[in-house]
């Protein structure tokens, strides 16, 4: 599966500054500061590995907090100071762009807010955070990673590719068994038994198949 891009959420990175004054007076400053998931490199980089061609962040953080998450995760582009309604206007965008260009391809986002509901509906993939996201992020998410691990979305592309290959593997073979026994059939040169196998003989070869689906690392 090639993804066109994996959207980042509001950089989870917020920089507010609390001017704290005591009795009157001035205590020095507190930075509140929402910091970047350990993973979320790591998750950039499997992605553009496994062939995502292109990564967006939109956020409706400042510019400049933007910018630095971008570049310290390695994010293709970002756009920063965006109200909900303009995360949707840039997803549908980037589909238009996508159909106009008529390429297979996917275009999934990753956020956990409520104002992310939307956006996470109209991807061709949605993928929520279980564990911080909102219930309406991950009602509308086609994907929920449970346990907050933007590393996991890659594992996840990884599987579904891998079931995906299993089912064709099986698909080819179950079709390809029996037109070969029709044709041997149609000259007769088919038995009983060869029958037997393209009937119950593939099934049971195709679930043994399909259980490799089972084994991940």
């Amino acid at each position: 599966m090639e993804a066109v891009g994996a959207k980042w959420h509001d950089c989870h990175h917020v920089g507010t500054i609390i001017h704290v004054a005591i009795n009157g007076t001035y205590a020095g400053h507190i930075v509140i500061n929402d910091r970047i998931k350990d993973d979320s490199a790591e998750a950039i980089s499997k992605l553009k590995q496994l062939g995502v061609s292109r990564t967006v962040m939109l956020t409706g953080d400042r510019r400049e907090v933007a910018d630095h998450v971008a570049k310290t995760l390695g994010i293709d582009e970002y756009h920063a100071e965006l109200l909900p309604t303009e995360k949707v206007n840039h997803l549908d965008d980037m589909l238009a762009k996508k159909k106009t260009a008529n390429r297979q391809s996917y275009l999934a986002f990753v956020g956990d807010g409520i104002n992310d509901a939307p956006v996470l509906a109209r991807a061709d993939v949605g993928i929520a955070m279980g564990g911080l996201g909102s219930d309406a992020a991950i009602e509308a998410a086609d994907v929920v990673l449970m346990d907050d691990q933007p590393s996991k979305i890659a594992t996840a592309i990884s599987i579904a590719r891998r079931t995906i290959g299993i089912a064709r593997q099986n698909v080819v073979f179950a079709i390809g068994v029996k037109v070969a026994v029709l044709l041997l059939a149609a000259f007769g040169l088919a038995t009983m038994w060869m029958a037997v196998f393209a009937d119950v003989g593939v099934t049971v070869l195709a679930v043994l198949n399909a259980m490799r689906a089972l084994k991940c690392r």
